[in-house]
């Protein structure tokens, strides 16, 4: 045996697991050998990552079979093994969870959503058929963050991003908490280095002073429960992310947080907690409202334990956290707990239970058509920060923070939203809009007969309420949908400028149909209606195949020579005055784009007309400092009554922040100003800001300057420039 699978093998025998290592080194020396010859970024035998990997794996307690799959993970995807091969050797479920992994492949960023939808959609149907595919997929996640360092910048944001919009947040809902902290500080270590290593200065600097004061809490807390063996009091230190959130999102001061270091104790039963947690409350003095009790409301993750802060003699706030040994591994390992201490998925009915969300996540996709709110709703439901509220009969409902009233209805029943009329709160009538809050009883008014309202998609914070609102307009309400559908559209063309009448209209609406996946036009005039896509979505989309509709007419009815002659004489109709020359053919540079209202200068070209320039321009500059040409540069102004044609093209390039419907504010502020837009590219740059070159139509500087004035009152917006060129 080499150096790597004996490493492996330590790890096995330190964790006491019973694996099978004959099936495991047939397995490692399968993947050798088809890995042969590939090597990492770093350098080293590609056969390291999944070595790696797999000792991941082990150490989370899986079984043999995902040690196995771990091993081979990537034989499928980069060498020429065939998964019927894999089957044949290691048997049908090691080849099913290759396969699931394999399919999974990469998840794109949010700049690329109808495809990063599908994927997440993919991942979350291997995750309700087997877990394991998606726990193999987090450790390989995991050892390339570990080994990120290899790779370029824009990939090491990349791969950052990603883990924090989708990976991290699943370990969190997994309840991985060891591996969910760790691919959070990974990727905020290079999505923000300087804040990261602020951080990490600031825990190094107080880390031994806070080290000796833990214990001496340590101490005097087993001093006063006494020396039982099961129960153990140990410190713990709150991720460099979670300080990060607190310091840098919430406005906090590093010493304002109290749970940076926190004292764990660990008891045999529930009823031992709650006696703990009288004698921290009789040793120390208790903070008000920072007591919170998970134990009788677990979290979605079934996270279990009672979190106390208290202030020592000293005046020092601390957090005490305590719970059963249970709740402890699940608390660790979350879903792999099953595997590490419960022996693989006997529990079958639990673990079923603790997998319940993914396919009420699936469920709730059914009722939106639009992919890009898919992906928004996975986001936001895969990790919310959790409030808990009760019903009147003291039911917990567990709601993202924000959720109002109306969320807390349909999380109860789809029937109990549907005929929601009012809400009351502790007792009194609140409005629909009104935002829960933990510890709340809420009571749901219904009325029969009733329904929704289309403005509670506004309100809502839920997909959950979002679809089941829209999945009511939908068959409730066809009809009314459909005339809801032409009204908006027609709306929206003529906002649009899109001039379509008869059977002309009908065939582009028919078309732009086929492409969202409706086959009958009703059904596309219905969705609209309901709010199952969202038209200002792919306005953008619509726009940009009318103008190329209209571009491929004008090209039937002009030859290329009328086009040229049209160009010419709009181009002399004595717009600019060029001192000297008369009737002169005259062109405008695509280097400076000059408008009405520019200063001007012109360059007498040899047999195509003067060519105008802004005088700033850089070509200008260095022509008129040039001997030979100088004499051709000469005076030119705009007529009193100068008027460009209105669709001339100009590109302005706009940065602003990294904020969520930045580009979608961009867009409607120009449709409200009956700017048509025939260009707009988005990317984030390297500082982490968004950048968009934008090119519009306009009619002079005066009017661009109106333009850029309400571009700038857009909030996020930092700068607007003109581009030097087309």
């Amino acid at each position: 045996m080499d150096e790597y699978i004996t490493a492996l093998f330590e790890i096995i025998d330190n964790n006491s697991k019973n694996l099978n290592k004959s099936k495991i080194l047939s397995a490692y020396e399968f993947s050798k050998n088809a890995h042969e010859g590939q090597k990492r970024k770093s350098g080293e035998p590609y056969i390291i990552h999944p070595i790696q990997v797999a000792g991941i794996l082990v150490e989370m307690g899986m079984d043999t079979d995902t040690i196995i799959a771990s091993l081979l993970h990537d034989v499928v995807e980069d060498t020429s093994i065939e998964i019927s091969e894999v089957e044949s050797l290691f048997g049908k479920e090691v080849a099913s969870l290759v396969d699931g992994v394999t399919k999974l492949g990469k998840i794109p960023l949010s700049t690329k959503e109808e495809q990063q939808a599908e994927n997440i959609r993919k991942m979350l149907l291997a995750m309700s058929q087997d877990i394991r595919v998606v726990i193999i997929k987090l450790a390989d996640r995991l050892h390339n963050l570990r080994t990120l360092d290899y790779v370029d910048e824009q990939k090491q944001r990349d791969k950052s991003l990603e883990t924090m919009e989708v990976y991290a947040p699943i370990a969190h809902r997994l309840g991985i908490r060891a591996m969910k902290e760790e691919l959070e500080d990974l990727s905020l270590a290079h999505l923000d280095p300087i804040g990261y290593n602020t951080i990490v200065e600031k825990l190094n600097t107080q880390k031994t002073e806070r080290q000796e004061f833990l214990n001496r809490i340590k101490e005097r807390i087993k001093e006063r429960i006494g020396k039982d063996e099961n129960v153990v009091v140990e410190g713990r230190v709150k991720s460099v992310y979670g300080i990060y959130r607190k310091v840098y999102m919430q406005g906090k001061e590093f010493e304002e947080i109290y749970d940076v270091y926190a004292v764990r104790v660990i008891v045999d039963s529930v009823i031992d907690c709650y006696n703990v947690l009288g004698i921290v409350h009789d040793m120390f003095t208790p903070i008000p409202k920072r007591f919170k009790d998970y134990v009788s409301t677990p979290k979605p993750n079934m996270y279990q334990s009672l979190h106390t802060t208290v202030i020592d003699k000293e005046g020092i706030p601390f957090e005490v956290q305590i719970r059963t040994w249970d709740m402890h591994h699940t608390a660790e390992y979350g879903i792999a707990a099953h595997w590490k201490y419960k022996e693989g998925i006997s529990g079958k009915d639990k673990l079923e239970e603790r997998l319940s969300w993914v396919r009420q996540l699936l469920e709730a996709q059914k009722e939106s058509e639009d992919v890009e709110e898919i992906v928004r709703s996975i986001k936001s439901d895969i990790a919310p920060e959790e409030v808990f509220v009760f019903t009147p009969k003291g039911d917990v409902i567990s709601l993202p923070i924000g959720a109002c009233v109306i969320d807390f209805a349909y999380a109860i029943h789809t029937a109990v939203g549907n005929s929601m009329s009012g809400a009351k709160v502790d007792g009194k009538i609140v409005p629909l809009e009104y935002k829960v809050k933990t510890g709340e009883i809420v009571e749901i008014i219904t009325k029969k007969g009733g329904g929704p309202s289309r403005d509670w998609i506004k309100l809502v914070t839920t997909s959950e309420a979002r679809n089941k609102i829209r999945g009511w307009f939908k068959k409730e309400h066809r009809e009314e949908n459909i005339e809801h559908g032409k009204l908006e559209i027609d709306s929206e063309f003529r906002r649009n400028y899109i001039n379509l009448t008869g059977e002309e209209k009908d065939s582009f609406i028919m078309d732009i149909a086929k492409r969202q996946h409706y086959s009958e036009l009703d059904d596309f005039y219905a969705a609209i209606g309901y709010g199952g896509l969202i038209l200002s979505r792919i306005m953008p989309r619509i726009r940009d195949e009318y103008n190329k509709m209209v571009k491929q007419a004008q090209k039937q009815q002009i030859s290329i020579e009328d086009v040229i002659t049209e160009r010419r004489n709009k181009k002399d109709h004595g717009d600019v005055i060029v001192e000297g020359v008369d009737g002169c053919l005259v062109k405008f540079t695509k280097c400076c784009s000059p408008l009405p209202g520019d200063q001007i200068v012109g360059f007498i070209t040899r047999g195509y007309g003067v060519s105008i320039h802004k005088r700033d321009c850089i070509n200008a500059i260095n022509g008129m400092k040039d001997k030979q040409s100088r004499q051709r540069w000469v005076n030119a102004r705009w007529s009193e009554n100068a008027k460009r044609k209105s669709n001339y093209d100009v590109t302005l390039h706009i940065w602003g922040i990294n904020r969520d419907n930045l580009i979608l504010d961009l867009s409607s502020q120009f449709a409200a100003m009956r700017v048509p837009i025939h260009s707009m590219t988005a990317k984030e740059t390297r500082d982490g800001r968004s950048f968009f070159s934008v090119t519009i139509s306009i009619e002079s500087t005066e009017h661009l300057k109106s333009i850029t004035e309400k571009l700038n009152k857009i909030n996020g917006i930092n700068s607007i420039e003109r581009a030097n060129s087309l």
